[in-house]
């Protein structure tokens, strides 16, 4: 069965749902930033869309009532609107206003509004934007922001001086946590004491202790070091001190109810002086003792996304491969001892949810659920214990909002976790989609859609994005498998430090085993195989074509580097990242050479020869992550090379992560266009010098609809006001005393008298068969239309000739000057056409059986003396005679292309008439 068969045997089976399309995954509906509020009887959060005409996403505030509900529905309101984005709302801890920051007014401003509605207003202004606020206590707010321009910065910005240091230690900007009393509008610094720049901080509940992370050096995040600070203050005592110097990685900080102490994660890893990739554990520290104390989790796999206080406690996720487990971390009331309890959720949310907030009494949570087939939901939910045997469960009240309403009609693909057999027979994960119109017995294409890390992971979780787009493909027909190659997280310490100084080598062995899976199980044609990825994900994407040059029809890497030599020093974590995957620097002496040839060896750069996958690549110009000449280096090796198709997208302004609508729009659908030439066999039916709403667009839909069409119904030109027909043509004076010259082009009801009386003469056949009786005869020879100017002379009386060359001069000059709003190319295409894209528009033509011709008078006359003439602009060119008698043509038909640089086009004979000229 050919691809193209099996694509429209998929597209038949699919007529009854609406079909996927990019928009739909772009215009996806994220919501945010939860805050209960006191009484837990309202929620505030925020909700992303995309805004087109800002070519951006915005967030807006909403508010969701638990105690009210329509319909079954908890009532949810919109608070601000607006295109500026608004974020980190908090109601206050009486619960009668929310407070949030703002795009709006450059960002700088904390702001209010009425939970009851009503317009924001404005709190404070900051000299620099603020950001993640904070109760301290009843009427103070915990801000982070810049401190104000130095005199250095200044002086700098009157030169207009944008020279950038890179890793400037002597201007290492500050950024320190105030405190803003809201009665007084007061701002007081809390972290005065250092200089370091604050990465992060956590408040205890009573407002006595902060915890402080502070960057300390500007090549921190390229080397990892020196390693952060994390301070300690005692607001009561007015002190701070440094802690948790010896512990890696240290974050997610949470103070228990008690004040006692806080629980803090840690990366435990091999690889301590590159902070490399390992697996976050608990631990606990006595604010009394200052003593760490681990917190056993009983699960080798560690933690797993957000850790929310209960009490003395820890609702938390536990790593569980593509899933996770909620779990109660319960402390002992007088000693350091924890007992972890399991949380069950009923029915299939099982494995599938993930905390987002408990209210302060801790009964009432918000969560999210979702699988691979089941599009993400928030959902309000009590936090029960049985009071007889201990067990904790989690129960779900009903979605807190229903979202993306645009998905329900769509066909959503078919998912499971697949498991096999990978790198040292060890036990891989992957998230298999089925094709939409999946039947068994019958072999499909594959998607390999990579993720990125390479320590991240895909879960049996929702996962349609710009980057990934299981459901699009699945529609076209395609099994779409997410592989959690060795290397990725969620899967413990050993699977996830086991690429390092081994990179690549597990993580193919894994790709290619779980292939030769599902060809085994007679679902994939081996000949029939695609690979996408973004970050590391087109990092493996490249590799597998440089192993396995003859194994794909079709890459797609975004984002990913091709070689490493380079990527040490321009990635904005190059150092940390090679040094923990490849073992060393570029420049190290190894195995008795001056270079440390990992770096060469592992970069397909030096490779790419091999490569002959019609590869389409995509990158950021902003990109610091993976540098962005990665992308040139990847291109440029391929076209030089030439063994395989390649297209180079490169996006301005964007970072790593494409930011703009328009961008995300433009990467699925030149993706999408790619694999459908090259995996689907579908023929490319873009035609970039089309126009969607041109007048030829909507001449193309009633060409679909109708058939051939057979020209204007109306009062026949050629026909007095009474109806009767007039002889000939309709001729007026150009000036007194001189010829006159037809107002229209001869039409298709004169050509037929003519004809008619001409009809044992079989040299004048019926021209232009499908015109209408007024649109400009056409397809006529010159003799013809010479022989017609003979017919009317004799049958009027009167001279009537074509024009001389002098006449067809001044007329094409006239016309010339109106062509390109006239009935010629330039107004079908519906926009300014160029004359590179005459030929690409043309292509829409091939197929159409109405003729582009009007009825003549269409469009508004033009002076020639004292006559108003019709259609010198356009419609048909026109047969004149030239001073040695020959014939020649001038003007333009509704086929050509007008342009002040083209004198004359060479007109398709069928595309030619005339007009006729009567001596005075």
């Amino acid at each position: 069965m050919t691809k193209l068969l099996l694509t429209l045997l998929t597209l038949a089976s699919l007529t009854s749902y609406a079909q996927w399309t990019p928009e739909d995954v772009v215009n996806a509906e994220i919501p945010a930033a939860f805050d209960f509020s006191p009484d837990a009887k309202t929620v505030v959060w925020t909700k992303r869309t995309a805004n087109k005409e800002k070519d951006a996403f915005v967030t807006k505030l909403f508010l969701t009532r638990l105690d009210q509900k329509e319909k079954g529905k908890y009532v949810t309101l919109q608070l601000t609107r607006g295109d500026e984005s608004d974020r980190n709302p908090l109601f206050s801890r009486d619960g009668k206003l929310i407070y949030f920051l703002s795009a709006r007014d450059k960002g700088k401003k904390l702001w209010a509004i009425d939970p009851a509605g009503g317009e924001a207003y404005e709190i404070k202004t900051f000299e620099n934007t603020p950001a993640n606020p904070a109760w301290l206590n009843d009427s103070t707010l915990l801000v982070v922001a810049e401190e104000g321009k130095s005199l250095y910065e200044r002086e700098a910005e009157d030169r207009k001086d944008d020279v950038q240091v890179i890793e400037d230690t002597a201007h290492f900007k500050p950024r320190r946590l105030f405190a803003l009393d809201l009665k007084s509008k007061d701002l007081r610094r809390i972290t005065s004491d250092t200089r370091f720049p604050l990465a992060g901080y956590a408040v205890s509940r009573d407002g006595a202790w902060v915890l402080s992370t502070h960057t300390r050096s500007p090549h921190y995040g390229a080397d990892g070091q020196p390693r952060p600070e994390v301070r300690l203050w005692d607001l009561k005592a007015g002190t701070n001190s440094v802690i948790l110097g010896t512990q890696q990685a240290p974050g997610s900080f949470v103070f228990t109810d008690d004040h006692a102490g806080f629980y803090f994660s840690t990366n435990q890893t091999n690889d301590s002086l590159w902070n490399g990739a390992g697996v976050r554990t608990l631990r606990y520290f006595n604010l009394a003792t200052r003593r760490v104390t681990p917190v056993p989790l009983a699960h080798d796999w560690g933690l797993s996304g957000t850790t929310l206080r209960r009490g003395n406690g820890l609702l938390v996720s536990l790593a569980n491969g593509p899933t996770n487990k909620l779990a109660l971390v319960e402390k002992a009331k007088a000693a350091e001892r924890w007992t972890v309890k399991p949380v069950s959720v009923p029915g299939a949310m099982a494995d599938h949810v993930a905390p987002v907030l408990l209210s302060n009494d801790y009964t009432t949570a918000l969560f999210d659920y979702a699988t691979a087939s089941t599009p993400w939901q928030v959902h309000v939910g009590r936090l029960l214990t049985d009071a007889k045997n201990g067990t904790v469960s989690l129960i779900s009240q009903g979605e807190l909002v229903k979202l993306n309403g645009g998905l329900s009609g769509k066909k959503i693909a078919k998912t499971e976790v697949l498991r096999w057999k990978g790198w040292k027979g060890e036990e891989v994960t992957g998230i298999l989609y089925y094709p939409t119109a999946y039947k068994p017995g019958r072999a499909y294409p594959l998607v390999l859609s990579i993720h990125g890390g390479p320590a991240g992971y895909d879960g049996d979780d929702w996962d349609e994005s710009w980057a990934s787009f299981p459901n699009i493909l699945a529609q076209k027909g395609a099994f779409v498998l997410k592989p959690n190659y060795h290397g990725s997280s969620n899967h413990g310490q050993a699977f996830v430090e086991s690429i390092a100084k081994n990179y690549y080598e597990p993580e193919l062995e894994d790709i290619t085993k779980g292939v030769e899976t599902l060809i085994a199980k007679g679902f994939v044609d081996r000949d029939s195989m695609g690979v996408q990825g973004w970050s590391n994900g087109a990092i493996l994407t490249t590799m597998l074509t440089v192993r396995y040059p003859d194994m794909f029809k079709v890459a797609a890497p975004g984002a990913g580097d091709v070689n490493w030599t380079s990527d040490f020093g321009t990635c904005q974590f190059g150092v940390t990242f090679d040094q923990h995957y490849f073992g060393g620097a570029p420049w190290d002496n190894v195995g008795g050479k001056s270079y440390n040839e990992v770096y060469i060896s592992k970069s397909p750069l030096f490779e790419l020869e091999r490569v002959k996958t019609p590869t389409i690549i995509f990158h950021g110009s902003e990109d610091r992550q993976v540098p962005r000449d990665q992308g040139w280096e990847y291109y440029r090796a391929l076209q030089q090379i030439g063994k395989a198709p390649v297209r180079f997208l490169w996006f301005p302004g964007q970072p790593h992560s494409l930011q703009k609508v328009t961008h995300q729009l433009r990467k699925m659908k030149e993706e999408l266009a790619w694999f459908d030439r090259y995996l689907f066999g579908k023929k490319d039916t873009l035609n970039e010098a089309f126009k969607k709403d041109s007048p030829l667009a909507m001449l193309l839909e009633r060409d679909k609809s109708a058939g051939v069409a057979t020209g204007a119904i109306g009062m026949p030109l050629g026909r007095d006001e009474n109806g009767v027909a007039r002889v000939g043509a309709e001729v007026v004076l150009v000036k007194k005393d001189s010829i006159a010259i037809g107002r229209y082009e001869v039409t298709r009801r004169q050509w037929d008298d003519f004809r008619e009386s001409q009809k044992e003469d079989k040299r004048f056949p019926l021209v232009n068969l499908f015109a209408g009786a007024d649109q400009p005869a056409s397809n006529v020879s010159y003799e013809q239309a010479q022989a017609y100017c003979q017919w009317l002379s004799q049958k009027t009386g009167q001279k009537y000739r074509l024009p001389n060359a002098r006449e067809a001069k001044l007329l094409h000059d006239k016309g010339k000057a109106v062509a390109a709003k006239e009935n010629t190319l330039n107004h079908w295409a519906g926009y300014a056409l160029t004359l590179d894209e005459v030929p690409v528009l043309k292509e829409k033509l091939s197929g159409l059986k109405t003729t582009l011709l009007k009825p003549v008078g269409s469009f508004a006359a033009v002076k020639v003396g004292e006559a108003d003439l019709y259609d010198l602009g356009g419609n048909v060119a026109e047969w004149y005679t030239k001073a040695d008698g020959t014939p020649g043509t001038y003007g333009f038909s509704a086929y050509d292309f007008a342009d002040d640089a083209n004198e004359q086009p060479e007109t398709d004979k069928a595309n030619i008439g005339f007009r006729v000229v009567r001596e005075k």
